[in-house]
């Protein structure tokens, strides 16, 4: 039944796994970082975590526009490294440094002169207004050094040395959470700055990271820098840019909106307190949880994209991508035990107690918990087969359709229907949570895998639309 998972050139699994593990690691530096910055801004008080919270409203906007052009730009690289095409990897990163810096910086710009605006948008309370203001303006600078470090080391995560974003970003997460505690509390002779601390301890960290890319881009060897094809990267570059990239940021954009709306309908729920405050808990342990998909994801991506950016034969590329989907699965299924094991030993008697759920909020926790770890593997198989093997063989408009379609017309409306029409128990809320999206969207998917329409090299996609199963 799955022999077709031996039928691999030898290496295959050990350079797979040479690209996951520091994508992974990558991605749970990340997440460790945000997790530290909420934990030692809330030590301060609700106030001043919430000020915060809110104020970062813009810029996880700014971060999902910028995820989505790095992603968007590595189908291209991943692509032309498979035909050893440096010039034209050069050119794509000069696009992506122009929009993405251009981005941020009117972002940062927005934000530096007009943060009281910006605020009274997110929130009426003047108490957060006020607290949150200058935080904004000091944060929104560092997202600038921050878009130009995430394009430079996603091409690096593209022709398959994703080492140096683990790296780099390893010592920006350390060089903040060191800052913050210091900065934040007046440590070490340092003046106590509370919210500012943070803001200046995040700058820090930016501009740092920014300053080892640099050094590591105008010293590297295995992608040398093509000062022409950088500042110079023509309109075909540019529209080919455009091509790829407008439906990744879409998709991003349009995803992020639509799992913000879980949040909304929760809002406005009879026992809301508890159910926001219970799926927020959640949302740490799934954010922990869900870094091996997306680093086997990013995986996926590269080699799947420098496959077919190779020309090698299509009936390889697709059982290649058979084989990262069924690995995805397994992992998932890994997970999801993992999941059910930690509920009773650790999650519920000690982490859900731990941010003072009461009993009703530590119940819900809890049913959240179970519906996420029943649909662990077929979130797996979504996450590999649409960021991974459908972007990475050129299928970014097939791949927007499928994340995002099944949310807005399936998951959400049937979320609101349970919770505000029905108002249904919380056990039927959480099943419609959890359930829907990905039982709507694998079926999808996988039809979409076995008729290989996915599998389009850039610039030759004309001859690959015909493809079935």
């Amino acid at each position: 039944m799955f022999a077709y998972l031996r039928q691999r050139p030898i290496g295959f699994y050990r350079h797979l796994w040479t690209l996951s593990a520091p994508i992974v690691l990558q991605n749970l530096i990340t997440t460790s970082l945000g997790f530290m910055d909420t934990f030692m801004v809330g030590l301060l008080g609700n106030e001043q975590m919430s000020a915060v919270t809110l104020a970062n409203v813009p810029l996880f906007i700014l971060q999902l526009l910028v995820f989505g052009l790095q992603s968007g730009s590595s189908v291209l690289i991943s692509q032309y490294w498979g035909r050893q095409d440096l010039k034209s990897i050069n050119r794509v990163m000069g696009v992506g440094f122009y929009v993405a810096g251009g981005i941020s910086l009117l972002t940062a710009a927005v934000l530096y002169f007009q943060p009281h605006a910006v605020m009274a948008l997110i929130t009426n309370n003047t108490a957060l207004q006020a607290l949150g203001a200058p935080y904004l303006k000091i944060v929104g600078i560092s997202y600038v050094f921050n878009s130009l470090t995430s394009i430079y080391v996603g091409a690096h995560r593209s022709i398959e040395h994703p080492q140096l974003g683990a790296a780099v970003f390893g010592v920006s997460m350390l060089l903040n959470t060191f800052l913050n505690y210091v900065l934040i509390f007046g440590k070490f002779g340092a003046p106590a700055m509370g919210i500012m601390g943070a803001a200046a301890a995040t700058l820090t960290a930016r501009v740092v990271e920014f300053a080892i890319t640099l050094l590591c881009a105008l010293r590297g060897r295995l992608l040398p820098l093509d000062p022409r094809a950088l500042l110079r990267p023509g309109l075909t570059t540019l529209r080919t840019f455009i091509r790829y990239s407008v439906p990744v940021v879409c998709n991003e954009t349009l995803w992020g909106a639509g799992s913000s709306m879980f949040s909304v309908i929760m809002g406005h729920m009879a026992n809301s307190t508890d159910m926001v405050a219970a799926y927020t808990i959640v949302g740490y342990v799934d954010k922990l949880s869900t870094v091996f998909l997306f680093g086997f994801a990013g995986a996926a991506a590269v080699v799947i994209g420098k496959d077919t950016g190779a020309g090698e034969d299509r009936d390889q590329i697709y059982e290649t991508g058979k084989i990262l989907n069924t690995l995805s699965v397994g992992t998932g299924i890994l997970i999801a035990l993992v999941l059910l094991l930690l509920l009773p030993l650790l999650l519920r008697p000690v982490v859900f107690p731990l941010f003072k759920l009461p009993a009703e909020g530590i119940r819900i926790a809890t049913t959240m918990e179970i519906f996420a770890a029943l649909v662990f593997p077929l979130r797996s198989f979504d996450t590999t087969n649409i960021v991974g093997v459908l972007r990475g063989g050129g299928d970014v408009k097939a791949a927007m359709l499928i994340d995002v379609t099944p949310l807005w017309l399936a998951a959400v409306p049937v979320m609101a229907v349970v919770a505000l029409v029905l108002e249904m128990d919380t056990v039927w809320v959480c099943a419609a949570l959890y359930l829907v999206e990905s039982v709507v969207k694998s079926p999808i998917g996988l039809w979409r895998l076995r008729s290989r329409r996915w599998i389009r090299p850039i610039g030759t996609q004309e001859k690959y639309v015909d493809f079935s199963a």
